[in-house]
């Protein structure tokens, strides 16, 4: 997350070495430190000013003031609470106190404030935005309604468009505003964030370029650089953004050291989620989700969904990862319900105006469809998005058991081919699809391959069965006589005596036309003989007799 915050000096003032006999230094005024957006400086003057006299009402503002602008919004509501008990109060101090605890989290204190103070712009905006943390649409739609086309109400407006994932919208006012305000550099951050939000990585990266030129050490542009870098390239590349920042920071860097500790886990690929994560739980909402995804990749899907179960999700991020814990539940549970919540959740993602056309906003609508078993619409979705995926193990996994589930054998054997991850490659869903394409490409000695490079158990057995009715079913009746046999000395079934008697009868068609090798016969004979049933002996006596006939070793 990226918070709002100005951008604090972090060049010392240079100082001229003149004579001893020169005048004394002049002390720097409260506008010096303003103009160069050094709160820590205003801040550090005004209290010197505060115990040096009799505290003002003036001074009281400012400190306030400078206390709200470095992030502390806990020592300006305090402040601000002390002036309102003034008789002299301003009557918009009790708007400025609503701005502290709205950033504090305080929605009711913020709304009830706001509402104490005089009818303004601010208190419009204000309202506007706790009407949004509300969800109060009514409400949100009245105050927007209220909205001037004046600056800070754009921005404002700009503000809740991002916030609602309607990334485009914002951009449009931002531009707008940028063409008649160059000077306005920090909205390309803006721009830069709402590109990065709808995936657009290289533009996003473009934009904020033009900001860091002027301002190379500003803490929100610098972190934004180092989430593109993670997009863009790995986590390595985004924690070296992140160590500059760290190592320029200053007290005016304050605000976004939980935002720092919170990134770099995610760019350590989870190191140390455990202990930085919970504590940030209530500071920024992504630590809530990343928790969640580092609970999922260590296969702790109950720990996963505890953390969710309660989230009223609000944005794209939420509402999909709230579908992925269900999709699992639903999975290893069996359970229709949670499959369903997951279906829901993924449609209503990739079906909205906002995310429809961004790689997550397919991919959403993909695993919707693949809930669904229409495997036909998941590949429109994935197809076009196949690109930016190519070498990435779980998209291949998908879209080879998509191809599979249609028929198409020899693409899905191939995407499966590309997978590296053994984590996937162990798994029975895996070996199972990989198992029926090698068979319905006529390549069944792979498939049994498979099977017996893996250790007893359930899952083998399954695979067993798969390869023993598929290649039946392909006409590769020397692999379906083998596993057959096999299933027939585990499970005393009389339906695989059956169809290993049908393979191998099979078998011997196929060698009578010269389609598969002689040679084979014997192993047929052999392979009939493991059964104990009085119609072995007939079909061996007719194998036997056509050996005999055609000079076949048997």
């Amino acid at each position: 997350m990226i918070l709002s915050r100005t951008k604090p000096a972090t060049q010392k003032v240079s100082t001229v070495h003149v004579p001893t006999t020169a005048v004394r230094k002049e002390i720097p005024k409260l506008e010096d430190f303003l103009s160069r957006r050094d709160y820590t400086g205003a801040l550090t003057l005004l209290e010197f000013e505060r115990s040096c006299s009799n505290t003002n009402l003036e001074t009281d503002l400012w400190i306030a003031y400078s206390a709200f602008h470095l992030g502390d919004y806990k020592r300006a509501a305090d402040e601000y609470k002390k002036i309102l008990s003034r008789k002299d109060a301003p009557d918009e101090v009790s708007i400025y106190l609503a701005c502290c605890y709205f950033f504090l989290g305080m929605y009711q204190e913020a709304m009830a404030h706001a509402k104490e103070g005089p009818s303004c712009r601010l208190q419009n905006r204000v309202l506007f935005h706790v009407a949004h943390k509300f969800s109060d649409e009514r409400l949100l739609l009245n105050y927007h309604n209220s909205l001037a086309d004046v600056l800070e109400d754009q921005l404002s407006l700009a503000s809740i468009h991002c916030l609602r994932s309607h990334h485009q919208e914002a951009i449009d006012i931002y531009k707008r505003i940028l063409l008649d305000n160059r000077e306005y550099l920090a909205l390309n951050v803006n721009i830069a964030l709402c590109y990065y939000k709808i995936d657009y990585f290289d533009i996003s990266q473009e934009v904020l370029g033009i900001y860091l030129q002027k301002y190379p050490d500003s803490a929100t542009a610098i972190n934004l650089k180092a989430c593109i870098n993670f997009r863009l390239f790995n986590g390595k590349a985004a924690e070296a953004e992140l160590k500059a920042l760290q190592e320029m920071a200053s007290p005016s860097f304050t605000y976004a050291r939980d935002l720092i500790r919170h990134n770099l886990v995610v760019f350590r690929n989870g190191e140390g989620a455990l202990q930085i994560l919970p504590p940030l739980l209530d500071v920024l909402p992504e630590a809530r989700l990343n928790l969640v995804i580092y609970h999922l990749k260590n296969e702790e899907i109950h720990e996963a969904f505890e953390l969710i179960k309660d989230m009223e999700p609000s944005t794209p991020q939420e509402y999909v990862l709230k579908g992925v814990v269900h999709a699992i539940l639903g999975q290893d549970q069996g359970s229709r319900e949670h499959l369903k919540l997951a279906q829901q959740y993924f449609q209503l993602v990739g079906g909205s105006a906002s995310e429809c056309d961004t790689i997550s906003g397919r991919q959403c609508m993909a695993s919707c469809f693949f809930l669904l078993r229409q495997f036909d619409d998941v590949l429109i979705y994935l197809n076009s998005i196949k690109s930016y995926f190519y070498n990435d193990d779980t998209f291949n996994y998908n879209y080879a058991q998509a191809k599979a589930a249609i028929g198409a054998y020899k693409e899905a054997q191939e995407i499966f081919s590309l997978i590296q991850s053994e984590r996937l490659r162990s798994e029975y869903t895996y070996l199972s699809w990989l198992a029926r394409c090698y068979i319905m490409n006529k390549q069944g000695r792979l498939a049994w391959e498979l099977y017996l490079k893996m250790e007893t158990s359930t899952e083998s057995f399954s695979l067993l069965q798969l390869i023993a009715n598929d290649c039946y079913k392909m006409a590769q009746f020397y692999y379906a006589a083998k596993a057959f046999d096999v299933l027939e000395r585990l499970d005393q079934n009389p339906e695989y005596w059956e169809g290993k008697r049908g393979a191998c009868v099979g078998e011997f068609q196929l060698i009578i036309d010269g389609q598969e090798p002689k040679e084979r016969l014997r192993e047929m004979i052999q392979i009939l003989r493991n059964t104990n049933n009085p119609q072995t002996e007939y079909f061996i006596r007719i194998m036997k007799k056509w050996a005999k006939e055609n000079r076949v070793p048997v």
